[in-house]
């Protein structure tokens, strides 16, 4: 197709010194009951007790940093926790609204808010397009930011758009942070739509993503991604793909996850999805060795496409790749879902 061509778009690369690798220490996993469904960092933590509180200070001191050292990546993460928590405690964002309406944090947040509450709606792609102006305020906010040409790109798969506009999206977002994760995610997503479940040409984007992007770049998880959509999209097998292709996307997971210390919140969405892949795909060793990284902090994704308890099901696959890295049971299938129908996924 011609879209390929533009999606897949050369990258920069820059030198950066690698972090450390961290081993672990041998230390057994943390009980069931120490373990925390999306725990956020003390930051963000700080910042949420006090939006429960009606205050918006600290949330927008919160994003107000992250824009200022330009951590696009942790601003992306913070916005969308925020957006989620205002859809149930909403007053503290009213308030941030009325004392500064044309604050580009608050504009960022309130995109994500008002995307996030179309998507769950029978007419998502009217509601979607209602939201345009909101999300086209926050890309104006700052130029810099890539965040708001995520909620774009995410706006553009729920309304169908044509290749041609998402592919101009793609390249406005590319102009301003090459190596964003949550755009590639969001392309991701796009692409496999667009194919309708031919997980090849997906994995051809997230290869070349993750061979231009640094080692220690979100970006080289993207393929473990493309991975969990096609262990987990259609009849759950890997169709097309071959094996090979699936062990390679989950050896570059594993190098990035290396880089980070064990029982950090941060790489913790990754090592989720990566436990699982792992998981699926019977390497019970290296998933034992990605529980213990993960350490107390579970995701909610992926374990919310099969569970309406993702924490319950996290403690019994993680109890079950521990049994069976111990010899102790027969080789598996997947997570059989709890829920009757199609399995969601809670990761738009």
């Amino acid at each position: 197709m011609v879209v390929t061509m533009a999606l897949l778009h050369p990258f920069n690369r820059t030198a950066r010194t690698a972090r450390a690798l961290q081993p672990l220490d041998g230390a057994s996993l943390p009980a069931d009951d120490e373990v925390l469904l999306d725990a956020p960092d003390d930051r963000l933590g700080h910042a949420l007790v006090a939006a429960a509180r009606g205050e918006h200070g600290p949330a927008a001191a919160l994003l107000a940093g992250t824009r200022g050292s330009a951590d696009w990546e942790m601003r992306d993460r913070n916005a969308r926790r925020l957006a989620a928590f205002a859809r149930s405690r909403p007053e503290w964002l009213q308030r941030w609204s009325a004392a500064d309406p044309h604050d580009p944090d608050l504009l960022l947040v309130r995109a994500q808010l008002e995307v996030d509450r179309a998507w769950d709606s029978p007419a998502r792609a009217e509601l979607l397009r209602e939201v345009s102006p909101l999300i086209t305020a926050a890309a104006r906010g700052d130029d810099r930011d890539p965040v708001p040409w995520r909620i774009a790109l995410d706006h553009a798969r729920g309304t169908r758009a044509g290749h041609k506009y998402f592919g101009e999206l793609w390249e406005a977002a590319l102009r301003r942070a090459p190596h964003h994760y949550g755009c590639h995610v969001a392309a991701l997503r796009y692409l496999a739509e667009s194919w309708q479940g031919s997980h090849r040409e997906c994995f051809d984007f997230a290869d070349l993503a993750a061979q231009d992007a640094l080692p220690d770049s979100l970006v080289q998880a993207l393929p473990s991604r493309a991975a969990l959509a096609c262990l987990t999209d259609g009849d759950g097998t890997s169709g097309t793909v071959p094996r090979a292709r699936l062990d390679a996307a989950a050896d570059r997971a594993i190098a990035l996850s290396a880089r980070f210390p064990a029982a950090d919140p941060w790489p913790s969405p990754i090592r989720n999805k990566l436990m699982y892949v792992l998981f699926r795909l019977e390497r019970w060793q290296e998933a034992l060795t990605e529980a213990h990284r993960i350490g107390p902090y579970a995701t909610s994704f992926p374990w919310d496409r099969w569970s309406d308890d993702p924490l319950a099901l996290f403690l019994r696959v993680r109890g079950e790749i521990r049994a069976r890295a111990a010899g102790l049971l027969p080789p598996s299938g997947q997570p059989r879902s709890e829920r009757a129908g199609r399995a969601r996924s809670g990761d738009h």
